[in-house]
């Protein structure tokens, strides 16, 4: 398994600074990685780093809270495009889907969708913020607002990635949606379980570590 084609490297710290996206490119390109996952800030500054390579750059939009104004992810996530953004992942309005306001979810996932057209689209559902009810909501919503991918977790909550959430995912989504993986997922035995489990990327700051074989402090 060419483990390196499903990896999205990504660095989303609010402190990264313009040397470590630089490394993070250098990285990507290095160990063949399917792409980087950058702050929409830095999409620019990426694409003039990976503008000659097979990397591409995927952007975060309404990150990490998903709570933003519909309006506002649009405008970020045609920004991220025009700056050079291939793929964009965004964050669902958690709130609104646990406030079962499943209409205003759909739009707030359609409108962005139709915005960025052919440009791939993975909603990011934060699922240790959802029961599995509403994981499995969130997935039938995703699938009739045509959405890309689903992705389990920002990394930035109280977990990330679970084996059974994406089992659960799958099941519900089947061939409709791909699966991405991210948050915690640390060395290279882990990543190969989530992509066992049905997930097709991998999201994840270990990735050289992973191909080096080195170990990543927790």
């Amino acid at each position: 398994m060419d483990i390196n084609k499903h990896i999205e490297h990504t660095l989303l710290n609010p402190s990264t600074t313009e040397r470590q996206i630089i490394d993070l490119c250098n990285d990507a390109e290095k160990f063949k990685f399917h792409a980087v996952c950058v702050s929409s800030c830095y999409v620019s500054l990426a694409q003039q780093l990976l503008a000659e390579s097979a990397v591409k750059i995927v952007s975060v939009v309404g990150f990490p809270l998903g709570s933003m104004s519909t309006e506002a992810k649009v405008f970020e996530a045609k920004n991220a495009i025009k700056d050079g953004a291939d793929e964009i992942d965004m964050v669902i309005n958690i709130g609104l889907l646990r406030s079962k306001n499943y209409v205003a979810v759909f739009k707030d996932l359609s409108d962005v969708k139709l915005a960025i057209g052919d440009v791939p689209l993975k909603v990011i559902l934060e699922i240790s913020d959802l029961s599995k009810n509403e994981i499995v909501k969130a997935c039938e919503i995703c699938v009739d607002a045509k959405v890309d991918f689903i992705k389990t977790s920002t990394g930035f909550s109280k977990s990330g990635a679970t084996l059974t959430a994406v089992k659960i995912i799958k099941k519900i989504v089947k061939d409709k949606a791909r699966i991405k993986a991210s948050g915690g997922i640390k060395d290279l035995e882990t990543a190969i379980k989530y992509i066992e489990a049905g997930a097709d990327r991998i999201g994840t700051s270990s990735g050289v570590a992973m191909m080096t074989g080195k170990t990543v402090k927790a």
